[in-house]
């Protein structure tokens, strides 16, 4: 049944994008350079720190930059939110969704952030509230109204295709060979895996006139919890046991990250993709956290803006991780 409901997805989507190919579904020009970055598969990807690396790059060159995103999660997804005007975060993670924050956040002086699930609408509108000169489309691939300039698709390396299957019964959501319209790759979390050669061929197979980039994660900072401007290094963990929690698409590739940064993990837990936490999820990991020895907790920055309003009793960190793109020069000439 899901292999069947699988298949009808696929022709879905590929119907939905004949009709734009067609122009009998309207694709909208912004008005402004548009860099749309985004999956071919559902859950993590190391989508979010392509899109902050995008925004941070185009506003090094002197563009007044916009995030265009839909905010997944978010309290009402049918009304626009100004998440950030560049200058301030001006709205909650709960109006907001958790990615959307996580950007404003890490993004100030930079970036505007609008959540809005238009983003045709909301480009209008922010062109001429701030004048706006770049937009980045956050998990634009699929969102075919909006007309793009640069088409870039993250392929996570510990898991590049969900098997190859569709939406529902894979993770896939759409088929492969849609590829074959992005303008490039990036092949992220190269670290955590010993060969991308196959993976790099096959893409190349897909798409043999698209560029093709990889990237590695790095952790750039631990913080504590709620002390987001305090720099601290992994060296505050040292002759400490910390236990791991998060609720991000691909857990397993935070949890490798930092066995790989030297960091003593006693236990891991994870939630689903999204999960909004509570007093008793924290009472819930704190004991999970005991009972393997660990004195220390680690988790995202995604998840981090959703834990500020709530009690800890084991002190709890924050992994800020940051991309690392080889052949940097060139990717800045794409975008």
């Amino acid at each position: 049944m899901l292999s069947l409901l699988g298949w009808i997805y696929g022709k879905v989507a590929d119907i939905r994008n004949r009709l734009y190919e067609r122009g009998i579904f309207e694709i909208h020009d912004l008005g402004a350079r548009t860099i749309s970055i985004g999956n071919i598969t559902a859950g993590g990807t190391g989508k979010t720190p392509l899109v902050a690396y995008v925004a941070a790059l185009l506003a090094e060159r002197g563009e007044t930059v916009c995030i265009l995103t839909r905010g997944y999660g978010r309290a009402n997804p049918a009304k626009r939110i100004l998440v950030s005007d560049g200058q301030r975060v001006v709205a909650s993670p709960h109006d907001s969704g958790d990615e959307p924050f996580e950007l404003a956040q890490k993004l100030l002086g930079k970036a505007i952030v609008v959540a809005d699930r238009d983003r045709v609408a909301a480009a209008e509108w922010a062109k001429r509230e701030f004048g706006v000169t770049a937009f980045v489309l956050d998990d634009g691939f699929q969102h075919r109204k909006a007309k793009r300039d640069v088409d870039i698709v993250c392929i996570d390396a510990t898991d590049p295709f969900g098997d190859g299957k569709m939406l529902p019964a894979g993770r896939l959501r759409e088929p492969l060979l849609n590829l074959k319209r992005a303008d490039a790759f990036v092949i992220t979390r190269t670290d955590l895996v010993a060969d991308i050669s196959d993976l790099k061929f096959e893409i190349s197979n897909l798409s043999p006139n698209a560029g093709l980039f990889t990237a590695l994660n790095k952790v750039e900072r631990i913080v504590a919890l709620n002390d987001t401007f305090a720099k601290i290094t992994s060296e505050i963990l040292e002759n400490r046991n910390a236990f791991a929690f998060c609720g991000i698409g691909n857990p397993e590739s935070f949890f490798e990250q930092l066995r790989r940064q030297g960091i003593a993990l006693t236990g891991t837990h994870a939630f689903r993709d999204h999960h909004k936490f509570d007093q008793q999820d924290i009472a819930a990991i704190e004991g999970l956290a005991r009972q393997s020895g660990a004195d220390a907790l680690l988790t995202t920055a995604k998840d981090a803006v959703k834990l500020s309003n709530l009690k800890f009793k084991i002190a709890c960190y924050v992994v800020a991780i940051d991309l690392e793109i080889n052949d940097a020069a060139e990717f800045a000439r794409l975008i």
